[in-house]
């Protein structure tokens, strides 16, 4: 499983619409508004990093109101929870 945190900025006027578009796309599992210089962060979570590419430089790009992004790839997860078994639930193979 490859995990990635988006931060994302958006253009003022689409802020109230665009949490529900990111959540649209295939393997975005949880999107945040923030506060700071971001107004999102999306929680991507796929099998195959070649998706994660996808998803980054494609779909999210694609939405009207994207003013900037960026992109942190989790290495390690520590958390008290099975995340990977939580997440594999319904994923595609």
């Amino acid at each position: 499983m490859t995990t990635a945190l988006i931060l994302i900025q958006a253009k003022r006027k689409y802020i109230s619409q665009l949490g529900e578009k990111l959540l649209e796309i295939k393997g975005i599992t949880e999107v945040y508004t923030i506060t700071g210089k971001y107004d999102f962060v999306a929680i991507v979570r796929v099998k195959e990093p070649e998706k994660m590419a996808e998803i980054v430089t494609e779909d999210i790009l694609k939405l009207e109101g994207i003013k900037k992004t960026e992109t942190m790839v989790a290495f390690k997860c520590h958390s008290k929870y099975d995340l990977e078994h939580m997440f594999s639930i319904g994923l595609e193979k």
